[in-house]
């Protein structure tokens, strides 16, 4: 059974928007990475998710772990950079994204991934976003979360310092930059309660999964 959604106090009576991004804060990571974050980046975020919740065409997934075929603890959907996204913020979320950080990064966002964790059992295990060039060449992931918020852990692979624990819901922003998806490991762990539904929407350069 899917959590009951609480929207925010603050986003249910605000038009979905976007606000400036000059307000992000950078912290620095071992190893040349890095992680900006900008909590209510956007506005109206409890409409976002219903909408979102309601018409994009989610997917179950199974995959092959080890010896057995699981089912993915989460719901999820693609779109490539040929494809309209699901929502005209997103497409505009993506040019200001690409634009913000066009001379850091060297090219825009191009698609987006969405994954939707229906209550505190869904989960995303320790990864990086290494297949394609996230495996040898820095990169960014740009990651905008509405619904309730769920905490997004990093740790170093290799270990040696401290792990990073980030809440994101409510049209929070987080960018994993530098070396990040490399030489860090992130997850959304299981919530053990009643966690409350979020979607997350991952924007990503053309090559990078």
């Amino acid at each position: 059974m899917t959590a009951a959604f609480q929207g925010s106090l603050f986003s249910a009576a605000d038009p979905v928007g976007l606000g400036p991004l000059g307000g992000l804060r950078r912290t620095a990571l071992a190893h040349g990475a890095w992680i900006d974050v900008l909590p209510g980046w956007l506005t109206g975020a409890d409409d976002l998710f219903a909408c979102l919740a309601g018409t994009v065409p989610w997917r179950a997934e199974r995959r092959q772990m080890y010896e057995q075929v699981v089912s993915v603890p989460r719901l999820l959907a693609h779109y490539r950079e040929d494809e309209p996204l699901p929502h005209p913020v997103l497409a505009r979320a993506r040019a200001l994204l690409s634009a913000h950080y066009a001379a850091e990064l060297g090219e825009p966002f191009r698609s987006a991934g969405l994954c939707y964790y229906r209550d505190g059992r869904d989960s995303v295990a320790w990864h990086g976003d290494r297949i394609g060039r996230g495996g040898r060449q820095d990169t960014m992931v740009a990651i905008l979360s509405v619904g309730e918020p769920r905490t997004l852990r990093l740790r170093p692979r290799g270990g040696g310092a401290p792990s990073v624990r980030q809440a994101l819901g409510h049209g929070d922003l987080l960018v994993m930059g530098g070396s990040c998806q490399r030489t860090w490991d992130h997850c959304v762990p299981k919530a053990p309660g009643a966690a409350g539904p979020r979607i997350s929407i991952q924007f990503r350069p053309r090559g990078v999964a």
